[in-house]
């Protein structure tokens, strides 16, 4: 049975209301089951009151968010100006950033701490987790869907095939949950590929306990070559003291906190 939205104005929503644009990777979600799951899985965790949903488009997940008596303040990020006018028109009470979500001093908007969430664009979705990373000690909680495969390495654990820089780079601070799988069919138009809905909550670590800068050179410079042993794969950074244990590893079976003791042994 389908889901339907009390906010859901069949009268004002047009799935051409807006042009899907290639070059921004939008992909319209037209699911409202879907979006009323994304909406539900926030947690509040670290209890934020301040959400910003990144390419809200048309506003499909916007609605869910947008009267949530636990958000008190709620922002959408939107650069396509075609999105920004159907936005103004439908949901007029709506705070609109507008602008590139990369490119934005967050601080600016948002002084405490807030959740990000969105049907993000996959050819940027990488970015914005980066862009996550470099907010850690204000955003508490992200729920996106990316493509299947990035939700997956985000979310994969030492061991998998699919683990690697982005899984170790994020695992560091966030506790990663796949929460579930999207078909191409229940969007507008339809991707070439499934589809993945994860959270990361913000874990305990509130910085590493060794430089950053030579973890995340190390992490790279391992997966880089995850054929080669950590021994052949480190060589180029000419590490004073690789542990013994590590040396005939391959980087996917190392976890963060091997990661760190690394880094630690040669800082």
């Amino acid at each position: 049975m389908k889901y339907e939205s009390k906010y859901f104005d069949k009268n004002t929503h047009r799935d051409d209301a807006v042009r899907a644009k290639k070059h921004l990777g939008q992909h319209f979600l037209k699911d409202e089951t879907v979006t009323k799951n994304i909406a539900d899985a926030l947690s509040y965790h670290q209890n934020y009151e301040s959400v910003i949903e990144v390419g809200p488009g048309m506003g499909v997940l916007t609605k869910y968010l947008i009267n949530e008596p636990k958000i008190k303040d709620f922002s959408v990020v939107e650069i396509d100006v075609e999105s920004v006018a159907y936005l103004k028109e439908n949901y007029p009470t709506l705070k609109i950033i507008e602008g590139d979500f990369l490119r934005m001093n967050l601080e600016d908007h948002f002084k405490n701490s807030f959740a990000v969430v969105g049907n993000f664009p996959y050819n940027i979705s990488s970015q914005i987790l980066f862009k996550v990373l470099d907010y850690r000690h204000q955003v508490p909680e992200v729920v996106g869907m990316f493509q299947k495969e990035m939700a997956e390495r985000v979310a994969a654990p030492p061991g998998s095939k699919t683990y690697g820089i982005i899984s170790v780079l994020i695992q560091a601070f966030y506790d990663v949950k796949y929460l579930f799988t999207v078909e191409p069919h229940v969007f507008n138009p339809p991707p070439k590929v499934k589809s993945g809905v994860i959270r990361l909550t913000r874990n305990q670590r509130e910085k590493l306990p060794c430089d950053e800068d030579l973890f995340i050179k190390i992490v790279k410079t391992a997966f880089n070559q995850r054929r080669k042993t950590l021994n052949n794969a480190l060589k180029s950074l000419e590490l004073k003291n690789l542990p013994e244990e590590f040396r005939g590893e391959r980087a996917e079976q190392l976890s963060v906190e091997d990661f760190i003791r690394i880094t630690i042994e040669n800082s």
